[in-house]
């Protein structure tokens, strides 16, 4: 990739910048770790799989269907 290219500068600010934190490091795993928390974790416990419990497999988007059409405005 040429050295004046775009991507090439962005990689490199980028790069650099992850190269020299310190305290940044920290930070950072501290956001990771509270992501992977929200969307792994709660995803099990306030988001259960409700079409396969109410459906049978293969007809999830018959179901969808029938309730999105009864819908009222």
């Amino acid at each position: 990739m040429n050295k004046q290219s775009f991507l090439y500068r962005a990689y490199d600010l980028y790069a650099d910048g992850f190269r020299s934190m310190t305290l940044g490091k920290k930070l950072w795993a501290v956001i990771i770790i509270k992501l992977v928390i929200i969307f792994a974790v709660l995803k099990f416990f306030f988001f259960p799989d409700f079409l396969s419990t109410h459906t049978e497999k293969g007809g999830e988007a018959d179901y969808v269907a029938t309730k999105t059409l009864n819908i009222k405005d």
